[in-house]
């Protein structure tokens, strides 16, 4: 079989394995809450709901098929549950009221209104967004923070897994004045890539969690909007939403013109009281397919023509007090491969998400040492090795996986037990 050539795909726009030497959540007798969230009204299950245990910093979020898996310690376990996400009634129930099996919490659609004076406030959602971004510093936490975070990595071949990654990693998000640069360490780790299915071009994501934790347009919003950039921007305000029970600004934009090589079309979720930026939801202009050729491409073969089809980001953050913190992040690309000299060519969807799962303002001034922080150049598949068992992860919270994640995962443990099972016979055998 030919040797795979190498496509890395990177965040041009964003941009040894060490086990962790410290731990947010040092304790080892916890419990596990299994369940779903869905619409109270539909019945439709919802994706990237946040739960937070009240008083705490212990969260995690629902995956694609809005399950979740939350582990709390033991502690905690008269503490209070917030179910809370975008447009909806945040609710909040004992953890003694999940069931030990699966529960099924409801949402409900919140109904909101702006009042007369918020309405006059800001009659120019140009200004308003360039007040979140100028008086950003008041709404962020002016220590560091090290956070425990769960990333995963997914690259398919139309809608087949050629590969998965997951990891815990530490990261040190230093205040936004700061000369240092944000530091990310990895822990534990497991990944699986069938290159079989790659055929002739293998495509990795560069950055790693990186490309995720740059998605933090309140720490990096040179990435997105500038004040060369905003100007070439159009804003409006859409119908107001609801977020934890707060009102938000929902502010739409799109780019004037072309000007630029890159630019983004979205909506941006602003909490009225604040005035800091709750989520943001927006994607890259590829209408000019001349223009955004190649684009996001680190490296490729000469005989590779790369383009993108759809590139989708998602940034949430998070209220504690009156600070405001990153919360989670995703990011999704589709592409073309055309490889000369082959009839058909190839399309391959690339995603990441890294959801932070527990946090503290750091007092003891932790450090991350220098040998052990990841580059943002890090091609994570490549750092890691193997897969684990299903208790590898322990107490860390994590996303629970997608069902054709899931899928992968099962068949990949399969193919190890039945590895294992084989070498443990033909030792037997070979026994005098």
């Amino acid at each position: 079989m030919e040797k795979p050539q190498t496509l890395k795909i990177y965040l041009s726009t964003f941009i040894s394995i060490l086990f962790l030497a410290f731990s947010l959540n040092a304790q080892t007798d916890f419990k596990a809450y299994n369940g779903r969230v869905v619409d109270g009204q539909s019945n439709k299950t919802l994706e990237a709901v946040s739960l937070n245990i009240n008083g705490t910093n212990i969260s995690t979020i629902t995956n694609s098929e809005g399950e979740f898996k939350l582990k709390v310690p033991s502690n905690y376990s008269d503490a209070k549950l917030m179910v809370s996400s975008l447009g909806y009634n945040t609710y909040v129930l004992p953890l003694s009221e999940l069931s030990n099996e699966e529960s099924t919490i409801k949402l409900y659609p919140a109904i909101t209104e702006l009042s007369a004076v918020s309405i006059s406030t800001y009659k120019d959602a140009e200004g308003l967004v360039r007040k979140v971004f100028e008086d950003k510093n008041k709404n962020l936490e002016e220590e560091s923070i090290f956070m425990t975070a769960f990333y995963r990595e997914t690259i398919k071949r139309r809608s087949r897994n050629v590969s998965l990654t997951e990891a815990i990693v530490n990261i040190l998000k230093e205040p936004n004045g700061s000369k240092q640069q944000d530091a990310i360490q990895l822990g534990k780790a497991r990944k699986s890539t069938d290159y079989k299915r790659l055929d002739t071009v293998s495509v990795k994501l560069q950055g790693g969690p990186f490309s995720t934790l740059y998605m933090d347009i309140m720490k990096y919003p040179e990435y997105i909007f500038t004040d060369e950039s905003i100007k070439s921007y159009r804003f409006s305000f859409d119908k107001p939403s609801t977020i934890n029970n707060k009102t938000v600004y929902v502010v739409n934009f799109s780019p004037k013109n072309s000007e630029f090589r890159i630019n983004y079309i979205g909506k941006l979720f602003i909490d009225v009281e604040s005035l800091a930026l709750v989520s943001a939801n927006y994607n890259l202009d590829l209408s000019n397919k001349r223009k955004t050729k190649n684009l996001l491409v680190s490296r490729k073969p000469r005989d590779v023509v790369v383009y993108p089809l759809e590139a989708n980001y998602k940034v949430d953050y998070k209220a504690n007090g009156n600070k405001w913190y990153y919360s989670y992040s995703t990011l999704s690309l589709k592409f073309k491969v055309n490889k000369k000299r082959q009839l058909f060519n190839k399309v391959y969807t690339l995603a990441s998400e890294m959801a932070v799962t527990d946090w503290e303002i750091n007092v003891a001034d932790k450090k991350i040492r220098n040998k052990d922080k990841l580059r943002p150049t890090v091609i994570i598949t490549d750092a890691i090795s193997g897969f684990s068992d299903p208790n590898f992860w322990g107490k860390y919270n994590l996303i629970e996986p997608d069902k054709s994640i899931q899928s992968a995962i099962d068949k990949i443990r399969k193919n190890i037990e039945k590895q294992k099972e084989k070498e443990k016979s033909n030792t037997v055998a070979g026994t005098p």
